[in-house]
């Protein structure tokens, strides 16, 4: 248990996280060379698409320095975590069933606000720390520049810093090394942790068709084996172990799990919602404590999904079961909208987190959506809460389409967030008109390592949903980077946006903004969907409406058709005839009910020009 090594590796998004973790199960021999791929620990399609890690994968490596089994191999358990900061939650879940982690820092662009978060993470749990530069191979590598700064944040020597490259291997070996003799061994329990009482916490799961809920644990004291029965210790749910084995990376079964090994369990149970992330699995029959867990996660953004076919709405149904049994920061619940029917309001913990979810559910389970305005929670304040409204005093509000109108509200609060930026020192000053445009306040600006700026604000939730990430990327050229926490709420100055299709309000396109750019975004909208909306054989007529007015207005105009192009010679009265009975039809048309928005028009409205 001595050889025994958890680590997980921190680095931002396109650090060269996954093909470091190639070159590991290369020279481990984990992954035979004719089976060997590029990111071979993501497995999902997306993610070998976009070339980002969205769900943590677990692997177990045989390791020993002279490279050949011998009493001196070491087990490895390496977790490979996403970098995007929507997926801090997996990264936070990783650093729990681990000892060590390597903060890994691409030569070419530096130390990222998201690295820094998860590193101040990471110390908080106690972790051993083993500083490393990757990309050391491009001719942009920046590597004593770098290393200065890694050395500033960690207060260790720049010589402590290892020097790798994903692509060519180099550094790799040495950093196998290092983790053998840097990572502590796991913390046991006194005298014979094997006879102590079983203690597995549960860090990630999945769910299998034919063998129900596969739950991936670390072993913190005793030992499981197949057959026995088992307790999930907080939600009181009893199962008996299928399967036990390990990760190699594929699914290994194995006689045993003992303590500080990483593994899986197979529990047969298939009912959704039993299982839950941070819970201690015990043996039934044995007195043992539940570990302390996880913070459940907390939506940050808000959407609601209705099918395009409401007979689909079963369908959706099980398709956002099945994903909440593999991404356990997903929320959603049932919902009813008068026009668009029966669906479900969901929480993401960011827009590429909402993305990423929509994009599954589309190509996973063949389903067509609608996809309402993305939006954060708000609690608003009504003047008569008894007389007018019937509401409560205060009401939660998390879809902008319930948005009450100005007339009823008294106050509404907000979320608020601070932000940490990163960014080259020269592009500050173009920093601060940004802040200004997206109601930041600035906290603190300081020199971070040569030639760079670390900036805090403080900004409401909304606005940095609302395309500042993206504007951030345009100004410094690429190179600045953001974290965000939540920092309590504040009174909002905002109101409601509709949006009318041929004098039809269309819930999916309500939105709620700031008083001060209503207008604005009133014109940006109606000029979107003008662009974005096919023509029909009707005029069409887009409005934006804030607080009761009409404040924006296009009109696409229908298809033109000639239907006197048969006709020669003649009276001009016949063509008028025609005329004025091809116009009554398109009245008739335009009456016969709703247009029907294509589903596409609802993503791109999403994202930022």
């Amino acid at each position: 248990m001595n050889n025994i090594r958890n680590f997980c590796i921190i680095a931002h998004i396109d650090h060269g996280k996954s093909t470091l973790a190639d070159r590991m199960l290369e020279l481990t021999h984990t992954i035979e060379a004719r089976k060997m791929k590029e990111q071979a620990l993501d497995n999902m399609e997306l993610e070998r698409e976009r070339g980002i890690t969205i769900k943590m994968t677990p692997v177990r490596m045989l390791w020993s320095p002279d490279l050949k089994i011998s009493d001196s191999e070491y087990i490895l358990n390496l977790i490979d975590t996403p970098g995007h900061i929507d997926f801090s939650y997996e990264v936070s879940r990783a650093l729990s069933a681990v000892e060590g982690a390597i903060l890994l820092v691409d030569a070419t662009q530096g130390i990222q606000a998201q690295t820094l978060t998860v590193l101040e993470m990471a110390k908080s749990h106690g972790l051993a720390i083993i500083p490393a530069i990757s990309k050391i191979d491009s001719p942009l590598a920046l590597k004593e520049d770098v290393k200065k700064e890694i050395a500033g944040v960690l207060g260790c020597s720049e010589d402590e810093i290892i020097e790798t490259s994903g692509k060519t291997g180099e550094g790799v070996e040495k950093l196998l090394e290092t983790i053998a003799q840097k990572i502590p061994a796991p913390k046991l329990a006194k005298g014979n942790p094997l006879q102590a009482p079983l203690q597995a916490l549960v860090f990630d799961f999945k769910y299998s068709t034919h063998r129900g809920i596969v739950v991936f644990v670390r072993i913190v004291n005793g030992e499981v084996k197949a057959r026995e029965n088992l307790i999930f210790k907080i939600a009181g749910q009893k199962f008996t172990a299928l399967e036990t084995g390990i990760f190699h990376p594929e699914e290994r079964p194995t006689e045993n799990l003992s303590a500080g090994e990483i593994g899986y369990i197979v529990t047969g149970i298939k009912t959704p919602g039993v299982v839950s992330v941070g819970d201690t699995i015990c043996k039934e029959k044995e007195a043992a404590f539940a570990l302390s867990g996880y913070s459940v996660p907390k939506p940050v953004v808000w959407a609601s999904v209705f099918p395009e076919d409401q007979s689909d709405l079963l369908l959706l149904k099980q398709s956002l079961a099945k994903l909440k049994l593999t991404d356990s920061s997903l929320y959603y619940e049932e919902e009813s909208s008068g026009v668009l029917g029966k669906g479900f309001r969901c929480g993401f913990l960011g827009m590429l987190h909402l993305e990423i979810i929509t994009e599954r559910l589309k190509r996973e389970f063949n389903l067509a959506l609608v996809i309402t305005q993305p939006s954060i929670t708000y609690e608003v304040w009504y003047k008569n809460p008894s007389t007018s409204s019937g509401h409560a005093k205060s009401v939660k509000i998390y879809s902008p389409a319930f948005f009450p109108e100005d007339g009823l509200i008294e106050k509404v609060t907000e979320p608020w967030v601070n932000v940490r930026i990163i960014t080259p020192s020269q592009y500050t000053s173009a920093l601060f008109s940004l802040f200004y445009e997206y109601e930041a306040e600035i906290n603190s600006t300081e020199n971070f390592g040569s030639n760079h700026s670390k900036i805090d604000v403080l900004m409401p939730l909304r606005e940095l949903m609302r395309g500042f990430f993206d504007k951030l990327k345009s100004v410094s050229q690429g190179y600045a980077s953001l974290s965000y926490e939540i920092a309590g709420s504040r009174e909002a100055q905002v109101t409601k946006l509709s949006v009318l299709i041929n004098g039809e309000e269309e819930p999916a396109l309500t939105k709620v903004v700031s008083k001060r750019i209503a207008e604005q975004e009133a014109e940006l909208i109606a000029d979107k969907l003008k662009n974005l909306l096919p023509r029909q054989m009707f005029e069409l007529k887009i409005q934006a409406k804030v607080q009761g007015r009409i404040i924006a207005s296009r009109t696409i105009s229908a298809y033109r058709k000639d239907v006197t192009q048969h006709m020669y010679g003649g009276d001009i009265t016949r063509k008028m005839k025609l005329r004025e009975k091809q116009k009554k039809g398109k009245k008739k048309m335009k009456a016969r009910g709703r247009i029907k928005i294509p589903q596409d028009v609802f993503i791109k409205i999403m994202k930022p020009d």
